[in-house]
């Protein structure tokens, strides 16, 4: 299981989605990927991305003004 890091700090929507797109385009299925960013809209919009385009989140984490989401690439 290969896991990454994706940096979208201090990136408003839409560019946390569009990096995570970006990023997921490199990414083997079954790679695992975190996404961190400082806009709580990744929340709900990443997740959505996810189901559209048949990927899985497997954990998602809200901090200190930082929040996570942890997905499995799809197929």
């Amino acid at each position: 299981m290969i896991k990454e890091t994706l940096n979208t700090r201090r990136l408003l929507c839409p560019l946390p989605v569009i990096r995570t797109q970006d990023k997921v385009k490199q990414l083997s299925p079954g790679a695992v990927l975190e996404v961190v960013g400082t806009d709580p809209g990744i929340m709900q919009d990443i997740p959505a991305w996810c189901r559209i385009n048949g990927h899985k989140v497997l954990d998602m984490r809200a901090g200190d003004h930082e929040y996570t989401i942890v997905l499995e690439v799809g197929g």
